[in-house]
């Protein structure tokens, strides 16, 4: 495609504009993944974590109409969204305790890339619409997109910091996205027949519940733990 038509530039403008949309619930495990660290390597996680997750969701933008044809696959997604919707909770204990432990640059990094792969099954279907095919306009949308993500996963962190419910809120969306992505997996509707949008949504609801659930149970045994050990 000429770089030089308006064509190319528009095409370029939607595939930066769906990727900044489809990136919010991204943002939030990002700035989530990140809060755990000293935060002389926040800054760090966030930009190496945006990056190597844009460099992968090009590459499964590539792959992606047909990977969400294979079975069981976002049933296993879903269980990652919720094993790491439980973890980021019952890691969080607010300001309390001058001793509490910071997590590793690494584990923030593979949590932002594993999520990022697993969310980003079904939104990348929208950016490479937004392509027309054009692998060339593809990589240089998303990768543009790299420092709108970067700000936007740095702002969170800063206001997660003054409010720490939306670490909470930002676990229930990992588990809403759970439950929905559990009742879409072809294998269901193989075996069941096509689910409804209201079973869906409340399947997303019930994952919300199970994850801020669990994640808060965790937190208070681990709490138990350390207080029993002092």
């Amino acid at each position: 495609m000429d770089i030089t038509s308006g064509v190319f530039w528009a095409s370029l403008g939607s595939i930066i504009l769906a990727n900044i949309v489809l990136s919010g619930d991204n943002a939030v495990v990002i700035a989530m993944a990140a809060r755990a660290l000293p935060p002389a390597q926040q800054k760090k996680a966030i930009f190496w974590g945006s990056a190597a997750a844009i460099v992968m969701r090009i590459v499964l933008t590539l792959i992606a109409v047909e990977m969400l044809k294979w079975q069981f696959l976002k049933i296993v997604g879903a269980l990652l969204l919720v094993y790491i919707g439980v973890s980021l909770i019952s890691e969080d204990d607010g300001d309390e305790g001058e001793h509490k432990e910071h997590g590793s640059l690494v584990s923030a990094i593979r949590t932002i890339l594993v999520a990022d792969l697993v969310m980003s099954l079904d939104n990348v279907l929208a950016v490479a619409a937004a392509a027309k095919g054009d692998n060339v306009l593809l990589i240089a949308g998303l990768a543009i997109s790299i420092p709108l993500i970067i700000f936007g996963s740095t702002l969170l962190l800063k206001v997660m910091e003054r409010f720490p419910i939306i670490i909470t809120l930002g676990a229930a969306l990992l588990g809403f996205l759970a439950g929905e992505m559990l009742l879409t997996d072809p294998a269901v509707a193989v075996h069941y027949g096509p689910v409804s949008h209201e079973v869906v949504s409340a399947a997303g609801a019930a994952g919300a519940v199970l994850v801020v659930a669990l994640g808060m149970w965790q937190q208070k045994r681990a709490r138990a733990k350390a207080n029993a050990a002092a």
